[in-house]
């Protein structure tokens, strides 16, 4: 099965390689870490002198990074003689993880290829590798089962869009899942998924979301700024995470509401930084004036009502939602899940999320129990953002995702104190290990 998984991998890649080949030519989107994924290890996980235990997290972007700092934190106070190293799979993720972390213990996650994993799994020698939400591959299962090494999935999550996929591969997955040490996941839905996909039941629980551990500081350079240089009195619509379709509903309803706000303001931050360019195109084709966060930053100035703010960085949107009057969480107007809701609502922020939020169909629930989100079609964006800028209801809205986002706190405690009762388990084991093989 193996075998027939390399070359299906193989082939997938070669098919793939004029398109990966051209877009490392035109954007050098997939240049970066290539000789990682190819199995260079970097010098910096090869030289940590009197360090040999390792903790390696995998987390495959943005949102997956920023919701492990909380974990990371604990996993780093736990011995001074544990490292913890993490892996990206996008660029997006490497520069956050890098950003947060260090540089010294960031890398790109290799290629699912049996001697590009031994060649890492040998270099690193990890004591638990720590597989984030539902990045599974087969190859990295069997060889650190081989190795004898505990693997984890934490805030483990199997969405609608792969559910169908996995049970309808379920035999082929079987034996792969029996291979995990643990899975914690996000919620009891997701645990009744992965035991529905093959996890052994008693391997499976779900101690809740990590992305409920997220603090974002609430100052940072850009927010003190736009402080700094906001006209006053003036309302803002942030409006984050956004994928191509939504910037144009979003700029048509900013337009509708200006004819009630004259000195309202929209900041929009894109999900990924290759549409930089194209958002502050349709901006300037629609009209607005557009205040590009890297050029105004260079020298700020007094952002003019009536105009957007385009926030072309990564990393800083959370603090931005700080300043919302209202918050917008984008991937949720087309077909791709939704984001995050929980990053405006830590600032008492009130929300408003398109109708597509299956990816966090868990917490949009308990916040649409407890009143403190409203979900629209497209269509009814400008009402909706009309009716939270000038109700006095909005307020209370904020303050009900902020106690939603506060009580459902605290799974990276859980997945810490899980993965250390995993670590001290496997070392009284290597001994009787050692000794039943000698």
């Amino acid at each position: 099965m193996m075998m027939l998984y390399s070359l299906g991998l193989l082939a997938a890649i070669i098919l793939a390689s004029p398109y990966w080949l051209l877009r490392m030519a035109w954007s050098g989107r997939y240049r970066d870490g290539l000789g990682q994924r190819l199995g260079a290890v970097p010098r910096g996980l090869r030289e940590f002198p009197g360090q040999r235990q390792t903790i390696w997290i995998h987390a495959v972007s943005v949102g997956e990074t920023m919701a492990i700092g909380r974990l990371v934190e604990l996993l780093d106070g736990l011995d001074p003689e544990l490292r913890v190293v993490i892996s990206t799979t996008t660029r997006t993720g490497q520069k956050l993880a890098r950003d947060r972390f260090g540089e010294a213990r960031v890398f790109y996650y290799p290629l699912d290829f049996a001697w590009i994993v031994r060649r890492y799994l040998r270099v690193l020698r990890p004591r638990a590798i720590v597989l984030v939400e539902s990045e599974l591959w087969p190859r990295m299962l069997v060889e650190a089962s081989r190795a004898g090494i505990p693997v984890i999935v934490v805030n483990g999550r199997i969405s609608d869009r792969s559910l169908p996929r996995y049970r309808a591969l379920r035999r082929l997955w079987w034996p792969f899942l029996h291979k995990l040490t643990l899975v914690l996941a996000q919620s009891e839905v997701d645990e009744k998924r992965f035991i529905a996909i093959g996890a052994p039941p008693e391997k499976a629980r779900a101690v809740g979301n990590l992305k409920y551990d997220v603090r974002a500081a609430g100052t940072s350079a850009i927010t003190r700024e736009l402080r700094a240089h906001l006209p006053n009195p003036t309302k803002i619509l942030v409006a984050g995470s956004t994928l191509e379709g939504e910037e144009a509903y979003l700029l048509d309803a900013f337009r509708e509401l200006l004819v009630q706000f004259p000195a309202l303001i929209l900041v929009l931050a894109p999900r990924h930084p290759e549409r930089f360019r194209a958002v502050k195109a349709l901006i300037e084709e629609k009209k607005f004036t557009c205040n590009l966060r890297s050029a105004w930053m260079q020298h700020p100035q007094t952002i003019a009502s009536g105009s957007v703010f385009l926030l072309d960085s990564m990393g800083e949107l959370a603090s931005v939602y700080s300043l919302a009057s209202v918050a917008f969480v984008g991937g949720s107007l087309v077909p791709a899940g939704g984001h995050n809701p929980l990053e405006p609502a830590q600032f008492a922020a009130p929300i408003v999320m398109g109708p597509y939020t299956e990816n966090f169909r868990g917490m949009v629930g308990i916040l649409l129990e407890q009143g403190a989100i409203r979900v629209t079609p497209p269509e009814r964006l400008a009402m909706v953002f009309s009716e939270l800028l000038t109700s006095p209801e909005a307020a209370q809205m904020g303050l009900r995702a902020l106690r939603v986002f506060n009580e459902h706190a605290g799974a990276s405690e859980k997945c810490f104190l899980a993965i250390k009762k995993i670590l001290a388990d496997n070392s009284r084991a290597l001994p009787q290990e050692k000794a039943a093989q000698s």
